[in-house]
C-alpha cells in the first residue's frame, strides 16, 4: 500500500511557463504528495499546449506510480530537455495522475497564479 503518496485537486488556478511563454494554464490541475518530498503539480493534458512538446527518449520507473515518460519542450530559445514527464499507465493506487503532466520546476516556472 502507498500510503505516502496523497492526490487532491490543486486549489485554484495553475500555469506553466516555459521560455518566457505560458504553455499550459488549468483549473483542473492535481496535487500529488509522495512522503518528505515537495507537492507535485499534475495538468490534465487538455490544458497543456502540446504542440510545444516533443516526446523524448527517455523514461523511468517508480515502484509506486509506475512507469513514466517524458517530454522535451521546445521554446523559442530552444528545447527543454526532459521538461516533463507522465504516466501513461499508472498504478491503480495513482490512478488519477493517468496521462496528466508534470513539469520539473528547475527547468519551468509552475506557479498558483
Amino acid at each position: 500500500m502507498t500510503d505516502h503518496i496523497k492526490i487532491r485537486p490543486a486549489d485554484g488556478t495553475w500555469v506553466v511557463r516555459a521560455g518566457g511563454a505560458v504553455i499550459g494554464e488549468s483549473k483542473a490541475a492535481l496535487e500529488l504528495v509522495e512522503g518528505d518530498y515537495p507537492p507535485v503539480i499534475y495538468f490534465p493534458r487538455d490544458d497543456i499546449a502540446m504542440a510545444f512538446l516533443d516526446a523524448s527518449a527517455t523514461g523511468s520507473h517508480c515502484p509506486f506510480k509506475g512507469d513514466a515518460v517524458y517530454f522535451n519542450i521546445i521554446a523559442k530559445s530552444g528545447p527543454i530537455n526532459d521538461a516533463a514527464w507522465s504516466y501513461e499507465a499508472p498504478k491503480d493506487v495513482v490512478k488519477e495522475i493517468a496521462g496528466y503532466l508534470a513539469f520539473y520546476p528547475s527547468k519551468v516556472a509552475v506557479e498558483r497564479v
